[in-house]
């Protein structure tokens, strides 16, 4: 059994949830850093995963109008070829870009669990996926809106989003900046982004939930209780934190997040190498 999680570290591990989960800067990368740097020990896998319902439910309640509206699309488009407009097709965009991460994380789920949160990887990541981004500000021309996302557009953006099950990539990083770099809008990235991050990390979430009780020494082992509360914070902090980020990306461009990875993985790799923190 794992080392039991107290109440401090579960309320501290939902606001770095919350917070980050959205922005592109790593939701599960962050939680393996702050776990080890004030508690030396990690979180894990699963405990990440099951607090992602939370941010999660935040989509669902935020994006509640465009979800619906797409749902009834689908249905209605899957009974009547006349009725297949860009909603319909957007249903399908979602679903299809959806089974590249769930093929991937089903193949890799152990890697997922182990190897992968090495805080070495995660911090090369951090430094090597802010490059990734900043090219994409540079070169994505941004002009095209949501309204215009095509299937090889869905396709693409759910293969970045795969790229997220290595702590330190970023999920919306990844979708964005590919958006980017397939000429969308930032706003119209994010959106997408939002919306495709709903099928994965509810399913590995609700997977992911009786491994969270009883880790098996590869995380804290948090009570019913603990992991309901973290939810909960992560719920309302990650709420907030879309709305900001969608009037944000209007206005400005995702430099200041490339700006911040690069700090922070640079700073992780001072710590690792001078002892401060361990790797595993």
């Amino acid at each position: 059994m794992g080392e039991s999680m107290t109440w401090l570290q579960a309320i501290v591990l939902g606001i770095v949830q919350g917070l980050t989960e959205f922005l592109p800067i790593s939701s599960s990368g962050h939680l393996r850093i702050v776990s080890e740097l004030f508690w030396e020990t990690d979180a894990g896998a699963s405990f990440t995963a099951v607090t992602q319902l939370g941010t999660e439910a935040a989509v669902l309640v935020y994006f509640a109008r465009d979800i619906w509206r797409i749902a009834v699309a689908w249905f209605r488009g899957l009974l009547d070829r006349d009725l297949r407009d860009h909603d319909y097709k957007m249903g399908w965009y979602v679903i299809i870009g959806t089974i590249p991460v769930g093929i991937l994380g089903f193949l890799f789920k152990d890697q997922v669990r182990t190897a992968a949160r090495n805080l070495w990887l995660v911090a090369a990541m951090l430094i090597v996926f802010a490059l990734v981004i900043a090219a994409a500000e540079h070169f994505g021309r941004k002009q095209r809106p949501i309204e215009e996302l095509t299937l090889k557009d869905g396709i693409l953006m759910g293969s970045a989003q795969a790229l997220a099950l290595i702590p330190g990539v970023s999920r919306s990083g990844g979708t964005i900046s590919a958006g980017l770099f397939l000429g969308l809008t930032r706003e119209a990235a994010a959106r997408y982004s939002f919306l495709l991050a709903i099928p994965a990390v509810t399913a590995a979430g609700l997977f992911s939930l009786p491994d969270a009780f009883a880790p098996a020494g590869e995380g804290l082992n948090a009570s019913g209780a603990q992991l309901l509360v973290a939810t909960a914070i992560s719920f309302v902090i990650g709420y907030v934190t879309i709305a900001w980020l969608l009037r944000f990306v209007v206005n400005h461009s995702m430099y200041w997040f490339v700006g911040y990875r690069i700090i922070l993985g640079v700073v992780l790799m001072v710590l690792l190498g001078t002892g401060v923190v361990a790797a595993t």
